[in-house]
């Protein structure tokens, strides 16, 4: 039988085993439970970090575009980036061209946090991937990117 079908919550052959967003969230959950151990470890949360992850990637950002990458509603991001201008790990700026833009950027204590987290997430990551050929990894993120945007269609 088709999969798609047996993962269609209208119908009633439905398998939750087979709802990829059930088997998204697991997997989502099980990562976090693993990831928030390593993190306690040197004082960070998930929130925290996923900010400096994204500052890792581009620094400054402005807010907005941080809750959108991390997937956290901006009231929620601008008390997290306050917590952690507070903490001394970025500092928080207007925009250049628009002073209602907020920018963030890392602080070499945010570096240096962010430089701990990924020596403690990469073997987090490795085990994950672990069997994954080149080429069924791409598919996979290929895939994640169709269902993502298919839902983004849909707003």
């Amino acid at each position: 039988m088709d999969n798609r079908i047996l993962g269609d919550p209208g119908t009633p052959t439905f398998q939750v085993e087979k709802y990829p967003f059930f088997l998204l969230n697991r997997l989502v959950a099980r990562y976090n439970i693993i990831i928030e151990t390593r993190l306690r470890a040197i004082g960070l949360d998930i929130p925290y970090w996923r900010v400096l992850m994204i500052l890792g990637e581009r620094s400054p950002r402005g807010v907005r575009d941080i809750a959108d990458a991390a997937v956290i509603p901006l009231s929620t991001m601008t008390r997290i980036i306050q917590r952690m201008r507070d903490a001394g790990l970025v500092a928080v700026s207007s925009g250049p061209d628009d002073a209602r833009v907020t920018l963030v950027s890392l602080l070499p204590l945010g570096e240096a946090k962010l430089k701990d987290a990924r020596t403690a997430s990469a073997p987090v990551y490795a085990g994950v991937i672990q069997g994954l050929s080149s080429k069924d990894f791409d598919r996979l993120i290929g895939l994640l990117g169709q269902l993502h945007e298919n839902l983004r269609d849909m707003e």
